[in-house]
């Protein structure tokens, strides 16, 4: 098994209580179908700032909105849990990147 990180960037925030619960539902029932393979659910992220090679920081506006870390045994396998992620119903996108442990 291979650890993969979906980063998800964009999406939209839900303008109600009640779209915020329907998204909030969307999101356990895919880590309900994704099972045991959720290592780390993740959480949203936002303030992203990036330091260049320099010591510079700047904003960056185009920064992940979240993560989650996944278990499973190919990068299709992630690709094919990336495609039921809700984030995409909001419009956001989601990276994924097989995470070589060497540490």
């Amino acid at each position: 098994m291979t650890k993969f990180l979906l980063t998800y960037t964009g999406g939209s925030m839900p303008a109600t209580e009640a779209e915020q619960a329907k998204v909030m539902e969307a999101w356990g029932v895919w880590f309900g179908q994704l099972g045991a393979a959720t290592v780390d659910p993740g959480n949203p992220t936002a303030g992203t700032k990036t330091v260049g090679p320099d010591g510079s920081v700047r904003d960056d506006a185009s920064g992940p909105t979240g993560y989650t870390i996944i278990s499973v045994d190919s990068i299709d396998q992630a690709i094919a849990a990336s495609k039921m992620c809700p984030v995409l119903a909001g419009g956001g996108s989601v990276q994924v990147s097989a995470i070589h442990e060497i540490m």
